[in-house]
């Protein structure tokens, strides 16, 4: 178990890198097309898009062929489309491209979840998730870093030639590990894609709520992070190198929460854990929004990563307490929400970027994620109170 969650990790690591790679970049896929920067970010929506849509269509196939197999086969085909990323000639084509790769990565994180709920116990799931996100921040650590710095050497392209052959290895390791591990190998439930399909509107009417906050969250959140690099290179006159590594301070955010995870569920709860997760969010965005020095700025991106973690393996945890045969359908919807709040949050972040600059996209961030963090924290807490 151990050894199929450490891979099913790695595979969220790629998935994370390619999601954010291309932040740092914009700048220079800007200057090459000749277009603004807003504009340019059409790569991230596109991105965002295909990968919450094609959740509709993952979850019933990994009901249907097992999630591990899912995941394998979704790697490879995930190198296709980096490829095609790194061949690109115009923006154009480089939006379809990521649209394609979305659409393929879309499988990796919402099936590794489904399937560690298939996998352990209630009680345990929000630690081993805490530990399997491990792969995910790292993720967005290389993903901005190595991008950065690989684009000031060998240009722009050169991290989703790095991602072509990641994403081969990853499935080879997937595809030897469901050979050799009964549990991988295992289909998630006897039913065909159109019986997952059909399950998909109760799902839908019994967890709307929590669909409706992680969609709030994916635009509040991931709307504003999409520029913070390029607010770090536009405001302290950084290269896309050092502008990507200090995104890693996210990542820190993230592992330290996950160090102290069963410590902090223990001690806090999921309303604490959403409460903390809440404010740091907030604070974190306001010192994006205000601070004139880049090391502030880039504790502000830790909290930013700390708080993150917090809310959203709460609402993870909460995603995957269906019944099993559900369990796919939930995640998978859960996901879509996610990356359609991400993609429209970087739609309209793109507008203000260009009309008004950073500052009021992170300052609105704050805004909206206290807000958020409060109403879902009042939430659990009635859950909690009702008779039962």
């Amino acid at each position: 178990m151990g050894r199929a969650v450490l891979l099913l990790s790695l595979a969220a690591f790629a998935s994370a890198a390619s999601l954010r790679a291309t932040d740092p970049l914009l700048p220079l896929i800007a200057a090459e097309y000749a277009v603004s920067t807003g504009a340019a970010s059409a790569a991230i929506t596109a991105f965002a898009v295909s990968y919450g849509l094609l959740q509709i269509i993952y979850g019933p196939l990994g009901d249907r062929f097992g999630r591990y197999r899912t995941i394998a086969a979704a790697c490879l085909a995930s190198a296709l489309g980096s490829a095609a990323c790194a061949a690109a000639p115009g923006l154009d084509a480089l939006v379809m491209a990521r649209l394609a790769s979305g659409a393929t990565i879309g499988a990796l994180i919402p099936l590794s979840l489904a399937w560690i709920g298939d996998s352990f116990a209630y009680e345990d799931r929000q630690a081993v998730l805490a530990r399997f996100m491990i792969g995910q921040m790292l993720g967005i650590a290389f993903g901005t870093a190595i991008a950065g710095w690989l684009a000031e050497s060998f240009g722009w392209r050169a991290i989703f030639v790095v991602f072509a052959a990641l994403f081969i290895l990853i499935a080879a390791l997937l595809a030897l590990e469901v050979r050799r591990n009964p549990l991988a190998a295992r289909a998630a439930a006897a039913i065909s894609i159109m019986q997952s399909l059909r399950r998909m509107p109760r799902v839908l009417r019994s967890g709307g709520l929590l669909l409706a906050t992680v969609f709030a969250e994916g635009l509040l959140i991931f709307g504003a992070f999409a520029f913070v690099a390029f607010s770090f290179q536009q405001r302290y006159g950084f290269g896309p190198g050092l502008a990507g590594t200090l995104l890693v301070a996210y990542a820190a955010g993230g592992l330290l929460y996950s160090a102290m995870a069963r410590r902090a569920i223990a001690r806090l709860g999921e309303p604490g854990l959403v409460a903390a997760g809440g404010a740091a969010l907030a604070l974190g965005y306001a010192g994006l929004a205000f601070s004139p020095w880049p090391a502030v700025a880039t504790l502000c991106v830790a909290a930013v990563g700390a708080g993150y973690y917090m809310l959203h393996t709460t609402l993870q945890t909460k995603a995957t307490q269906v019944p099993a045969e559900d369990r796919g359908s939930a995640v998978a919807l859960f996901a879509t929400g996610l990356f359609l709040g991400q993609a429209l949050g970087v739609w309209l972040a793109s507008g203000i970027v260009d009309a008004a600059g950073v500052a009021p996209v992170f300052a609105g961030a704050a805004l909206g994620l206290a807000a958020l963090s409060f109403a879902f924290r009042v939430h659990l807490l009635s859950v909690a109170r009702a008779p039962r």
